[in-house]
Order: C-alpha cells, then sequence, then structure tokens
C-alpha cells in the first residue's frame, strides 16, 4: 500500500505543472506546519500537499509531511523520544463554499505513518496503515493566495488514533 500511495503522489507531482497551464485549472498546492497528538506524545511536521478539484465541490489530494518537533516522555522510569519520520496519505475532498473567498471541506482517505521511538542507545521504528478523515476551513486572500486550517484524525485501528492539526499557505495555480 506504501508503494501505492508514492506512487499516487509522483503521478500527482507530474501531473500537476501540465494541469498549471490551463487557466481554468484547479489544482492547488498548501505548505504548513502539522501538530501530531497520538497517545500523549506530540510531535510537529511541515506538511505538504497538491490537489486537484474535478468540480467545484469534489476533488482530490495528496499530503506529505516530515517530523521537525520530537517530544520526550516518560514510560515508568526510563525517558522515551518519539520522532515522526514522515505521514503520507491521498485523500477525497467535499467542498462547501460559504462565499467567493471562504469554504469548509471535508475528506477522507487513507494513509501511511512512520514514527521512530528512541531510549539512550536503543531505537526502534515502525510504520502502521490508517484510515483518515477530517474536517477544516479555508480563506482565499484573492484568486490564488489564502489560508487554510484543518483536523484530521488518523484511525490505526487496534493500534489506536492520532489527532493532527494544521495551519497551511494556500496556492492555486
Amino acid at each position: 500500500m506504501r508503494s501505492l500511495l508514492l506512487s499516487a503522489a509522483a503521478l500527482s507531482l507530474m501531473a500537476a505543472p501540465a494541469m498549471a497551464q490551463d487557466p481554468a485549472s484547479n489544482v492547488y498546492g498548501t505548505i504548513g506546519y502539522t501538530q501530531l497528538d497520538a497517545d500523549g506524545a506530540d510531535v510537529g511536521a511541515i506538511t505538504a500537499r497538491v490537489g486537484t478539484r474535478f468540480t467545484p465541490n469534489f476533488g482530490v489530494e495528496g499530503e506529505a509531511s516530515f517530523g521537525v518537533k520530537d517530544e520526550d516522555f516518560m514510560v515508568g522510569a526510563t525517558s522515551v523520544n518519539a520522532e515522526l519520520e514522515y505521514d503520507a496519505a491521498i485523500y477525497g475532498v467535499g467542498f462547501v463554499p460559504l462565499s467567493p473567498n471562504f469554504e469548509l471541506f471535508g475528506r477522507v482517505g487513507y494513509g501511511t505513518t512512520k514514527v521512530k521511538l528512541s531510549s539512550g542507545a536503543t531505537s526502534a521504528s515502525d510504520s502502521d496503515e490508517s484510515w483518515n478523515y477530517g474536517v477544516g476551513a479555508q480563506y482565499s486572500f484573492d484568486g490564488q493566495n489564502g489560508i487554510r486550517a484543518d483536523w484530521t484524525r488518523r484511525d490505526f485501528g487496534d493500534d489506536g488514533e492520532a489527532d493532527a492539526w494544521s495551519l497551511n499557505y494556500v496556492r492555486k495555480f
């Protein structure tokens, strides 16, 4: 599944420049900061997204995040460091425009997350797949630039859940 997600993201990145040449294109990209909370371990990441709208109310987007803020926490008397190595996902997105500059959206998708835990000289990495769902809002300053805030739940099944809060700059191409 990870290779499918990476292939879909690569295809989206290759298709974006060709689609951006069309003046009627609805291609967009975002970059921003994401705070992930998983069972008490809060880690931070830089998140980039590429998406396109097929209609005014429906589109798809892919995202990739790379950890930039670790968290230290205690397990009994042992100090453990949690680090997000990466998080990648692909989503179907539904948009509800409330005004020409403001819209709400919901998204549902599938992703993979890799985390590294270390304590002293010992470390272990593990990745897990998740079904993701979330909501957010987007405000456009003009026809091309805006900001976006969203919340996304990552449901890892029996392995737990994680909440991601994100604030991003948006650029429409």
